[in-house]
């Protein structure tokens, strides 16, 4: 039998109609008609009946972070998403978001380059996912950028706009880009399909892509006062990274584009490698939420959709 990889390069051009027809059956039948195998071992920590994690569990709960991104960039360009919204669990609407005016013809052509990667990752997993594909859930962009920046810099009356200009912009896409990468790379040993992980390391790639172009762009501005904050770049991202590291745990898992002083483009352990984070870590941030209990919060102020929802669900074995 096929691969969900291996179908969705031979529906390449289906996959660009809208999710409907034999395309999208033929990923679903992949996806939610076996080609899953409950991963063996893998529970949902603190459920009083263990329930066995599947690769449709997993890649919705990448379909929620998509959401989030696409969402993102895609106000950024003024652009409507293509994809749909329905689906399993709550339909949520979008708070905040507008037209950055970009003034340098650069970072607008990598905004949209990232924009249309996001919206196909999310038309990509909807289709593989097909009616186990969760819904849009609600998403506010405003409340949240303005509690990470009060949470950032300890000030209650801090706020922050990514909308504002193209610097601020940049600074909103590393919020997201590196806790992309770490939550694909989390996930990796958590499928069981040859196919699926096939996919979400293609993912994971471009997902790299982008957050190593949007440091090298800030590290390019490192010096640069952002204007309302009076700090520089450099002090920004050090504290997001901070913000960051502190809300997913104790352990030592982000790097601000400065590292002994020098470039710091590709944050990486010692030996080279990519960092990693749980569900339950990538949750305590996007929900600005350290605790165990939290299940909503932050970017999701109505939690995500799907079986992976709380911190305490996250907790892969």
């Amino acid at each position: 039998m096929s691969t969900l990889i291996e179908e969705t390069v031979a529906s390449a051009e289906a996959a660009q109609q809208p999710e409907t027809g034999d395309g999208m059956r033929k990923m679903a039948q992949i996806v939610g008609g076996g080609m899953i195998a409950a991963a063996a071992g893998l529970t949902f920590a603190g459920r009083a009946n263990a329930q066995a994690i599947t690769d449709a569990d997993i890649l919705n709960f990448a379909l929620n972070l998509e959401y989030l991104e696409a969402e993102f960039y895609l106000a950024a360009v003024g652009r409507q998403p293509s994809y749909g919204v329905t689906g399993a669990g709550t339909q949520g609407t979008v708070t905040g978001g507008r037209a950055v005016n970009f003034t340098t013809s650069e970072i607008r052509q990598y905004a949209e380059e990232i924009a249309a990667d996001e919206e196909a990752h999310v038309r990509f997993l909807r289709q593989a996912l097909g009616s186990a594909a969760v819904a849009r859930p609600a998403i506010n962009f405003t409340d949240a950028f303005n509690a990470a920046a009060r949470l950032a810099f300890n000030n209650q009356s801090a706020t922050f706009d990514p909308f504002a200009n193209e610097l601020f912009f940049l600074h909103g896409a590393f919020v997201f880009e590196d806790v992309g990468v770490t939550a694909y790379k989390g996930a990796a040993r958590l499928l069981t399909n040859a196919g699926n992980l096939a996919a979400a390391a293609g993912i994971l790639a471009v997902e790299a892509y982008h957050a190593a172009n949007i440091r090298t762009t800030l590290f390019r501005n490192r010096d640069v006062n952002a204007p309302g904050i009076g700090l520089p770049v450099s002090q920004i991202v050090e504290a997001l990274s901070n913000l960051r590291d502190a809300a997913d745990g104790p352990a030592d898992l982000d790097q601000g584009i400065l590292l002994n002083g020098q470039a710091n483009i590709v944050p990486t352990d010692e030996n080279g490698i990519a960092f990693s984070r749980t569900a339950a870590q990538v949750l305590r941030i996007v929900y600005l939420a350290p605790t165990a209990a939290a299940d909503r919060g932050g970017f999701f102020p109505n939690g995500l959709n799907g079986a992976i929802r709380s911190v305490q669900e996250g907790q892969f074995a």
